[in-house]
């Protein structure tokens, strides 16, 4: 699934192409056809990520909403678009370019009051400016679940997945399964610091960086077309800096990588 830098990138490129002017919207597929009538040939006013959802501002208050899910991509083209290819749930046509969105978990109409919900469900973003690390201190500081669990709930803080999760706490020499109360403040500032410029490289980059340049070599990447990792998906690996076989394990279904040695505790 797409972490939160994704989706700020997308939400980058969606107002430079398409915010301040009309925008063309239909639902080739037919499942968010009424939706896209409701804002077709509006004005987008802007585009906002908070977390991994993004939201499309249309003039008179209704708003786009989409969660892309496991599955969900948008695919540019320059114009005239062709026809579309496969399921096309949403297709958006601006003055220079047109972008199809496939396969979204979500692609919905939302009123003001349904994003109000969601801000206020959803824990401070790394990458918003309005982002509150205190609000996420609190929930971690008086938890007894682990802070392995705790980055990757997203009442807890939003955008963050399971790259993020465990690069950051390899780097900050934390073992996933230490409870959140058992965190020092000192350690929770460092990883959230660290978040606000990890993430930002990624919707600069349009890829992860969280390798530090020193052990940026070696061993490669978990897959070609991705960058080198410290943990993530590198199970029976060595450590990069260690040499430590890396560990795993599921936690809250999800898959979990760590160095014993350099998260000792």
């Amino acid at each position: 699934m797409p972490e939160g830098h994704t989706l700020h990138r997308l939400a980058r490129e969606h107002r430079r192409h398409f915010a301040g002017a009309p925008v063309r919207v239909s639902s080739p597929q037919g499942r968010f056809t009424d939706g896209a009538a409701t804002v077709d040939g509006r004005i987008l006013e802007r585009a906002e990520a908070n977390g991994k959802h993004l939201l499309h501002h249309y003039e008179g208050g209704a708003v786009v909403h989409v969660h892309l899910g496991l599955y969900g991509k948008f695919t540019d083209a320059a114009l005239p678009m062709g026809e579309p290819v496969g399921q096309v749930r949403m297709r958006m046509v601006g003055a220079e370019i047109g972008s199809d969105l496939r396969g979204p978990t979500a692609c919905e109409i939302w009123d003001p009051t349904q994003v109000v919900a969601l801000e206020q469900r959803l824990g401070p973003d790394p990458l918003r400016p309005d982002a509150d690390p205190d609000r996420a201190w609190r929930r971690i500081s008086k938890s007894q679940k682990a802070i392995g669990a705790l980055l990757m709930d997203q009442a807890v803080l939003a955008g963050v997945g399971n790259v993020y999760r465990a690069e950051v706490l390899f780097r900050h020499g934390i073992h996933p399964e230490r409870r959140g109360r058992d965190l020092t403040r000192t350690e929770w500032d460092e990883i959230w610091a660290d978040l606000v410029v990890l993430m930002a490289v990624g919707v600069e980059a349009g890829v992860m960086h969280v390798v530090r340049p020193e052990h940026d070599h070696g061993a490669p990447a978990y897959a070609v077309d991705r960058p080198r990792t410290y943990v993530y998906r590198r199970a029976g690996e060595p450590c990069r800096v260690c040499g430590t076989p890396v560990l795993h394990t599921v936690m809250e279904t999800r898959n979990l990588f760590w160095c014993p040695v350099c998260q000792e505790s």
